[in-house]
């Protein structure tokens, strides 16, 4: 019995940590801390500038979108919610996790803006989280929802 709470718990400590890290580094995207390299990858220009602002608004509307249709079954947890449906429709019949792939074009939009190494750190750890937080949320879809594997197999990103 206690083995199984304490699985239960690391994995709850995990979905947390994975959460914690994904606001964290969205919220190190808007301040600049001194003692991390500023330091530009090349000189940025009006065409970057543009290029960054453009991509920031379309993942932006897509993140709307993709909040819309998930409606209440909206969580910043990978763990689905009780009583969720799998939702399937909107822009969910084109990608399985646009809320997400929109935080990374996001953050690349404002690396493209900036071009230093700073946000473009903060693009790839962000990835990297996003990309566990996807991996963990589907093993809970598969295991919650009998038709995931499905909906996986027919919508591939």
């Amino acid at each position: 019995m206690f083995k199984f709470q304490l699985k239960n718990f690391f994995k709850s400590a995990y979905d947390l940590i994975l959460v914690f890290l994904q606001f964290f580094i969205i919220s190190l995207h808007f301040f600049q801390w001194e003692f991390l390299p500023q330091k530009q990858i090349i000189q940025a220009n009006p065409f970057s500038y543009f290029l960054g602002i453009l991509i920031i608004i379309i993942a932006f509307i897509i993140m709307l979108v993709s909040i819309k249709d998930l409606g209440r079954n909206l969580s910043p947890f990978p763990r689905p919610i009780n009583n969720s449906n799998l939702v399937t429709t909107g822009i969910y019949r084109f990608t399985r996790h646009p809320m997400y792939y929109s935080l990374i074009f996001i953050s690349i939009g404002v690396f493209i803006i900036n071009l230093s190494i700073y946000y473009l750190c903060l693009t790839i750890s962000l990835a990297l989280i996003i990309k566990f937080k996807i991996s963990l949320e589907e093993k809970y879809l598969k295991k919650k929802f009998k038709n995931y594997l499905l909906y996986k197999n027919e919508v591939k990103v």
